[in-house]
């Protein structure tokens, strides 16, 4: 009877313990989470944020480094966390007493993989410990830094179904179908850097809505118009191609030496690690990209490319796939083309990228042509035309890109730069940053 008791004691203590254990680990997180959400900074809603079906249980946040993933989570996890605290506590039963308040359950959990507690422990068993205590929303960050990351989140997905994942990718992390283990289960929303909509919010305090393209096409005049009545954006437009698409230009810190820490974490992490090359080649992956930088927008000339950096060629156009994937360039094809076809031009992923090469002062033309491919390439497939059009959208809609207007109008749209109201065929440029 005596050994019963100490062997059911034992069990006990051990329970306990377990369950000591597993406090400790969520509060040291906690710990954590509370400090991040509490000095989180999204200045400005991004209008992600109102398309996503937070519904989902398997959510990817993907989107190149430096436009504000994280801050992004943060600011979800404290409209959670606020919306909970709000909700009143329902009602005891007539006869029973109030249990301990329902608030006191922590909803959701900020985990980034940067933490030593995945050297020995797994997702799944987090995910777990969250899921036991009543957790509804767990948000990972740095997952790219966990091996078997995709293979662990269909298994917290099939074993924790009141649980909701939301994780933020890096551009070259295989989602959706690229990946056996999430196809199927997984919804990927894109967030890109600020339009220039919401740099021009930003800016002005105003609540400046977006348009589609169809709109913009149909009525740039009377649109232009109508914003023009509360703010002139061409007084901010120069300032936006030159700083205003990634957040940390908000930050006192010096931009141009934010950018490169974000353009060479791109270049050792997400093209060196997670495409497993070998780190000898960093250099010749960086001179690649100053030679872009250089001549961009520009015809790939693979030959000449390759030989400079002493590259093959199948080598060197895999490196500007790859410089490609981790949203550093943009490649621009013929109608029906892809990699490994030959891109008929490269230009830099947005304008601030563009301007980061300090040996040549940048075209005016370039820019408004790399804005304009940025501006629209993120909902919308933009190619180039054998036509004499410069771009063709969609497959239906021809486009141009000018520097400046002309008194005669144009036989099809053309984005302006320095036109500030649209007329005839002519559109505003700054007006296409309205699409997000």
């Amino acid at each position: 009877m005596d050994e019963n008791n100490e062997v059911k004691d034992e069990k006990i203590d051990e329970k306990k313990e377990k369950l000591e254990r597993q406090n400790a680990v969520l509060n040291s997180f906690f710990r954590i989470h509370d400090f991040l959400v509490a000095h989180a900074s999204m200045p400005i809603r991004r209008q992600l944020m109102d398309e996503i079906n937070w519904d989902d249980r398997l959510i990817a946040i993907k989107g190149g480094r430096g436009v504000g993933k994280t801050d992004f989570m943060l600011t979800r996890i404290k409209e959670i966390e606020d919306a909970w605290k709000a909700m009143p506590d329902p009602e005891p039963k007539k006869g029973r007493r109030r249990r301990k308040s329902q608030k006191d359950i922590r909803q959701c959990l900020y985990v980034s993989f940067n933490d030593f507690y995945f050297t020995e422990h797994t997702l799944v068993d987090l995910a777990g410990i969250f899921a036991k205590k009543g957790g509804k929303y767990l948000f990972l960050d740095q997952l790219f830094k966990y091996p078997n990351w995709s293979r662990e989140l269909k298994r917290c997905y099939n074993k924790y179904r009141d649980l909701h994942i939301i994780f933020c990718a890096t551009p070259v992390m295989p989602i959706d179908e690229d990946n056996n283990d999430l196809r199927d289960i997984v919804k990927t929303y894109n967030l890109r850097g600020f339009s220039f909509r919401e740099y021009l919010n930003l800016q002005t305090g105003l609540r400046l809505r977006s348009y589609t393209l169809e709109e913009i096409i149909q009525r740039h005049a009377s649109i232009s118009r109508e914003i023009c009545e509360r703010v002139h954006p061409l007084t901010y437009f120069r300032d936006y191609l030159d700083h205003g698409y990634y957040p940390s230009y908000l930050e006192s810190k010096s931009f141009e030496a934010e950018l490169l820490k974000v353009m060479n974490s791109q270049l050792e992490v997400d093209v060196l690690m997670i495409q497993q090359i070998d780190v000898a080649c960093l250099h010749k992956l960086r001179k690649l990209l100053y030679i872009l930088m250089r001549e961009t927008p520009c015809a790939l000339n693979i030959s000449s490319m390759s030989d400079e950096i002493g590259l093959s060629r199948a080598t060197t156009m895999n490196y500007i796939k790859y410089l490609k994937d981790s949203r550093l360039i943009n490649l621009l094809y013929p109608e029906n083309k892809n990699f490994p076809m030959k891109p008929t031009k490269v230009y830099m992923h947005n304008t601030n990228l563009a301007q980061m090469i300090f040996t040549r002062k940048p075209d005016m033309l370039d820019l408004y042509e790399t804005n304009f491919y940025t501006a629209i390439h993120g909902a919308h497939k933009v190619n180039a035309t054998e036509r004499s059009a410069m771009f063709i959208v969609d497959n239906k809609y021809f486009f141009d890109v000018k520097e400046t207007s002309s008194m005669r109008d144009t036989i099809r749209p053309t984005a302006v730069g320095d036109l500030e109201l649209g007329r005839g065929n002519q559109m505003p440029l700054w007006l296409l940053g309205f699409l997000y």
